[in-house]
């Protein structure tokens, strides 16, 4: 009996560090695709954009995060594979609306 109980005591600390390596790994992967996805915005949005690097990471991580479950809110479903091109481009739009909505609130002008 007790050597069950630390049997289920070793699966479940090797669970928890599986379960941080996950969430590292979704982290450094929402850094990654925010920081990809608040360059293009950047550089596809007209005019000046005085923002730092973290609000572009930011806002390209909730431009990715929104644009992805706008996307599957429509019932897109990439069927072929590969690149998924429509969330790429819906997520690029939805954080250039981001920047110009973080732009007016904060008065930055362009």
């Amino acid at each position: 009996m007790e050597r069950a109980d630390s049997l289920n005591r070793s699966i479940l600390c090797l669970n928890r560090r599986d379960e941080r390596k996950i969430l590292m790994g979704q982290l450094i992967g929402m850094i990654v695709t925010g920081a990809v996805i608040g360059a293009l915005a950047r550089l596809f949005k007209r005019g000046k954009q005085p923002i730092g690097i973290l609000w572009t990471i930011i806002l390209g991580a909730l431009g990715a995060g929104i644009g992805g479950w706008l996307v599957r809110m429509f019932g897109y479903q990439n069927a072929n594979g590969g690149v998924q091109w429509i969330q790429w481009i819906v997520s690029v739009i939805v954080a250039m609306i981001l920047i110009g909505i973080y732009m007016g609130v904060t008065g930055k002008k362009k």
